[in-house]
């Protein structure tokens, strides 16, 4: 069956919803200029909401050792999502000063992006195959776009990984099953407006995805 992930979680009660309809992993975003960011303290008090078996992942881009030191001393989180420009040398550096599973987005437009996917699976513990942002896109993810999912179809990477970009309740059962992505991430996909989750369509994605 699917893995799920719902990013971009702000509320308590999207939070119990996502877990208590199938969702594998819950995510909190810590990137200022993201109308779904929150503050440590916010993540914090999310956290209280989420049941045992559900993974926490924390949405980070480009950071530095202080803003993981300060969001880790309060937000129990089980997994470190990397969706910047992180090199392979600074993502094992975050795993092992963190000593958390990190997992690391790549951007896909074509094929030529593919190999990236082979050289953070030497330091990564998953992969998160997302839409490459437009030039000069104020946001590295969560801004509604797919890819070609084409592109993925036979293949396979050392680590579990994970399809966004673009997915939708309307569009991830046919994603999965053109990719076999081993599980879904999405956010825009499941909002009413920016930063806005919709209940119905979190409950639906999750439905479709796993069905």
């Amino acid at each position: 069956m699917t893995d799920v992930k719902i990013c971009g979680l702000r509320e308590p009660a999207h939070v119990a919803l996502a877990a208590e309809a199938g969702a594998r992993y819950v995510g909190f975003v810590f990137f200022p200029r993201s109308p779904r960011a929150v503050t440590p303290a916010d993540a914090a008090a999310l956290s209280l909401h989420v049941p045992v078996g559900v993974a926490q992942v924390g949405l980070f881009v480009d950071p530095d050792d202080a803003i993981l030191d300060e969001v880790l001393a309060v937000v129990p989180l089980d997994i470190i999502q990397l969706h910047g420009h992180e090199d392979p040398v600074r993502v094992a550096a975050i795993k092992a000063r963190t000593g958390l599973p990190v997992m690391k987005a790549v951007g896909i437009s074509g094929p030529e992006d593919l190999g990236q996917l082979t050289d953070y699976s030497l330091v990564a513990d998953l992969l998160l195959v997302d839409a490459k942002p437009a030039p000069g896109a104020a946001l590295p993810g969560g801004n509604g776009l797919a890819f070609d999912w084409r592109l993925l179809q036979g293949r396979r990477w050392l680590r579990p990984w994970l399809l966004a970009g673009g997915l939708t309740p309307d569009n991830v059962a046919e994603a999965v099953r053109l990719t076999r992505a081993p599980g879904v991430d999405v956010s825009s996909g499941v909002e009413a407006a920016p930063g806005v989750k919709d209940k119905d369509l979190i409950r639906s994605f999750i439905t479709a995805a796993r069905g």
